[in-house]
């Protein structure tokens, strides 16, 4: 992902026949409502054995020797440590680790920007970080003061869920609880795909609903509308729709939001983050942006709308969302 697209994320298919446009929400003129923001750990204390060697994702070998205070530098990587059943070991959070169990620790990464001061102050025994976690500088004062420091490969699709995970466990000493946990999510995941209207059909995109993700901030005029890296395509084609901009020809994750881009789209339903959503005021101020007006989903209104902590986080609740993908895309029609 380009350095735009990794500071953005810090702050159905038819019978065969004719196209079939997705079904709008119950209420198309407001988001859905978003369910409690929890994690669901896994049932029993995992066993951790200490202490273990692992492989970082920047090519350093890291020895951990005690989880006793975890900090990991991100939302996601903060879900998976809660849900694999640590989470009375977290001491630290991203600012987008927003789930009921983790909101009251103190934030110490903004925008993948983090505190080197704040996280030392807090005398971790493991810190857990990704590719995109910076800058440089903060990170190497980190090791510089002994405390291990795995890097942990970013996740752009549903097949990365599995491999997020037994990279976490493992260095949390827990590969049992990280194979319980990837079981799980995986069976969640499955149930909600067999349920897609049309999931079985051999017809490529014919029929399936075109959906364009866009990336809105409207107090920082930031308007942009996903293409192939946005993250987005793995999930919305798991729900068996079509990523609108990438279909149209857009390779890079994000591009400026033009009118020509989104008639190229020609996106059947939106999907946005719920605080995106929000920052425009709400779908009324959605169709408002130039050119959704003009698309099949503006002038029906066909929004969907996921909470901004777990859309692309591609973790142990990828089953939520796309569960609320489907439910919003599809309503009544399954």
């Amino acid at each position: 992902m380009s350095a735009l697209a990794l500071a953005l994320l810090a702050t159905g298919c038819g019978d065969g026949s004719a196209p079939r446009r997705a079904a709008p929400p119950a209420d198309s003129s407001s988001p859905a409502k978003a369910a409690a923001d929890r994690v669901e750990p896994l049932p029993g204390a995992p066993k951790s054995t200490l202490p273990v060697t692992v492989e970082s994702a920047d090519g350093r070998k890291v020895t951990v020797t005690s989880t006793e205070r975890i900090v990991p530098l991100t939302g996601s990587l903060n879900e998976i440590v809660f849900t694999l059943g640590l989470g009375d070991r977290v001491v630290a959070r991203d600012i987008t680790a927003t789930f009921e169990q983790a909101a009251e620790l103190p934030v110490v990464t903004r925008a993948h920007d983090v505190s080197a001061e704040s996280v030392l102050s807090l005398r971790p025994t493991l810190v857990l970080a990704d590719t995109s976690t910076g800058p440089a500088e903060a990170i190497a004062q980190i090791r510089d003061a002994g405390i291990p420091l795995v890097v942990v490969k970013p996740a752009k699709e549903l097949a990365d869920v599995s491999a997020r995970i037994d990279t976490v466990a493992a260095a949390l000493g827990a590969p049992e609880a990280g194979t319980a946990l990837k079981r799980r999510t995986q069976d969640r995941i499955d149930a909600v795909r067999k349920d897609i209207p049309g999931r079985n059909a051999q017809d490529g995109t014919a029929g399936k609903p075109r959906v364009a993700f866009l990336y809105v901030r409207g107090s920082a005029a930031v308007y942009l509308l996903g293409g192939a890296e946005s993250g987005a395509a793995s999930l919305l084609e798991a729900a068996g729709a079509v990523d609108a901009g990438k279909e149209s020809g857009l390779t890079k994750d994000f591009t400026p939001i033009t009118s020509e881009a989104l008639a190229a789209a020609a996106p059947d339903a939106i999907l946005v983050m719920t605080k995106g959503l929000q920052s425009v005021g709400g779908i009324d101020g959605l169709v408002k942006v130039p050119g959704v007006a003009e698309t099949p989903a503006g002038m029906d209104r066909r929004v969907v709308s996921i909470d901004d902590g777990v859309l692309l986080n591609y973790g142990p609740r990828t089953d939520e969302v796309l569960r609320s993908l489907v439910d919003q895309l599809y309503g009544e029609t399954k």
